[in-house]
């Protein structure tokens, strides 16, 4: 009976993967569906800070670089640069078209970024412009935007002034903050730009035709890219937008979507069903963030250090996320960063909690003696509404209660209602997590910064901004990884964050659909050059 069962079972696989066709595949019109995991909440490249935007924006824009099939940096709007440690000048390619047929010009550059620190814009990325002379105090309200070292040669030819010595600089002129904006286009739709596919004009290798928001949202090639030759899908829909794991695998199964990730419990039907599992480290860290800001409770750093000496993180990838790839948290760092010489924490191994509940008691009593509190009241933890997060906070939950008898208070929100709560600061842990927007430590490195917004619990430290500081002045790699090795150590010694893990991911993908590219740095999964074969 049992050989009889798994010949059924394996005769209904073969023919649900063979309905995997042309519902999620097209090889005659080359199309793909996809499911995304949110509603993008923000297509405005000058505000844009979470990952499904930034997804989105690399397929449908594109900067004076962007990245190649090999994950190196390919040339873009600008097809050559010059850059040594005062200066950089950028020639744009005059084939170089908006989607409404209108050519991209220097001065698209220049009102972006301009308009990206204008304090008045908000963006939490402006500090990735740093770089660039005087942008630091155009953001900071001291200057004003014209006074950015930035001018535009007429209208191909690109020159820009550098604060300090960057080696990174190139890299950073992939990402979407450093992307170009038309200005008329921009004042023509006020209030409105980027809210919907018709108030945005795109100059990357597709276009948004149709977005219903939070339904659905399609991709359509740009007939006015420049490279347009070279991309050979026609079209992206995207006709599910849901974070439920489970829904996506259904998707998979049905023949509905190409792609799609596996969890705990997918992967376990995944291995039953004999798919073909493929891992991608994302090079993300993920961790949970502390508010620091003085009337909250976790602004006390005895009762982070508390619950730093209680959370194994061994035990959060083995037992709460149980899937293959994953590393436990060990540092805001990830293992695959560059050091001086080999990897950095290989160079400078981070520094790790012990753990024991004596410890965490007496910390714990620490807390309550400073904060005068005989009890500490329920602490807010803020995740999404995804059942991956739903797990892991409901693991945290009992673990703080079990172990020091504190109580958490879930908050679960959608994706765009979390980030909104993370800015205004609603509440008192984030689950949080950290992709690298560019190949360089720095990526990681100044996100605690007290200027970087993206500090979403406004930690500040002079000692921490100071050795950001020295590793943005300095060329030499072994003063910048010095400086770094000091903030590891600060972040550990003050419990700045709880370091869950470092992301693998796992997932299934059809077979005919080729040339699909997963990035540690820049927009993943990056469909620019898939294809659909026969």
């Amino acid at each position: 009976m049992r050989i009889l069962l798994a010949a059924l079972l394996l005769s209904a696989i073969s023919q649900a993967m063979a309905q995997v066709n042309a519902s999620s595949i097209d090889y005659d019109t080359q199309t793909i569906t996809i499911a995304l995991a949110q509603e993008p909440p923000q297509l405005n490249s000058m505000k844009a800070t979470d990952q499904v935007s930034i997804l989105l924006l690399g397929h449908v824009m594109e900067g004076l670089t962007r990245y190649g099939r090999r994950n190196d940096i390919k040339p873009g709007v600008a097809e050559r640069w010059k850059i040594n440690d005062k200066d950089a000048t950028f020639w744009l390619r005059k084939d170089a078209m908006w989607s409404d047929g209108v050519g991209v010009t220097a001065h698209d550059f220049v009102f972006a970024w301009q308009n990206a620190l204008d304090p008045a814009t908000a963006s939490e990325y402006a500090f990735i412009l740093y770089p660039i002379k005087n942008a630091e105090e155009i953001n900071k309200g001291n200057l004003p935007t014209s006074q950015l070292g930035v001018t535009a040669v007429g209208d191909y030819t690109l020159k820009i002034e550098l604060e300090r010595p960057t080696q990174y600089f190139l890299k950073l002129t992939a990402f979407s903050t450093y992307f170009p904006v038309r200005r008329n286009f921009f004042e023509s739709r006020g209030d409105r730009f980027a809210s919907e596919a018709s108030d945005l004009v795109y100059n990357g290798p597709f276009r948004i035709t149709d977005w219903v928001h939070s339904a659905s949202l399609r991709m359509a090639r740009n007939d006015h890219y420049w490279d347009r030759d070279n991309i050979t899908l026609n079209a992206i829909n995207a006709d599910y937008i849901t974070e439920d794991t489970r829904t996506h695998f259904n998707l998979f199964i049905d023949g509905r979507i190409a792609i799609t990730g596996l969890n705990g419990e997918t992967y376990k039907d995944a291995l039953t069903q004999k798919f073909r599992i493929r891992l991608f480290t994302t090079g993300s860290v993920f961790f949970l963030e502390y508010n620091h800001r003085p009337e909250r409770i976790t602004s006390n750093v005895n009762i982070r250090r508390a619950i730093q000496h209680v959370f194994d993180p061994t035990e959060m990838v083995n037992k709460v996320l149980a899937t293959p790839g994953n590393l436990a948290g060990e540092s805001l760092f990830p293992v695959w960063l560059a050091g001086v010489k080999g990897k950095f924490r290989s160079e400078y191994p981070a520094p790790l909690p012990t753990l024991d509940l004596k410890k965490a008691k007496e910390y714990l009593d620490k807390a309550k003696q400073e904060l005068g509190l005989d009890e500490i009241p329920a602490l807010i933890l803020l995740v999404g509404d995804s059942p991956t997060a739903s797990k892991q906070s409901e693991y945290l939950q009992g673990l703080l209660k079990s172990k020091l008898d504190l109580d958490i208070k879930i908050d679960t929100q959608t994706f765009k209602q979390r980030l909104s709560k993370m800015t205004s600061g609603d509440f008192d842990i984030v689950g949080a997590g950290w992709g690298p927007d560019f190949d360089d430590i720095m990526t990681f490195g100044d996100l605690f910064a007290s200027w970087n917004l993206n500090n979403r619990g406004r930690y500040e430290n002079a000692e921490y901004d100071r050795n950001v500081r020295t590793a943005m002045d300095s060329l030499d790699p072994k003063i910048r990884m010095d400086a770094m090795a000091e903030l590891q150590r600060i972040l550990y010694e003050d419990a700045v964050i709880l370091p869950q893990y470092e992301q693998g991911i796992i997932y299934l993908q059809h077979p005919k659909l080729k040339g699909v590219v997963r990035r540690v740095v820049g927009p993943d999964p990056d469909y620019t050059y898939a294809r659909v074969v026969e």
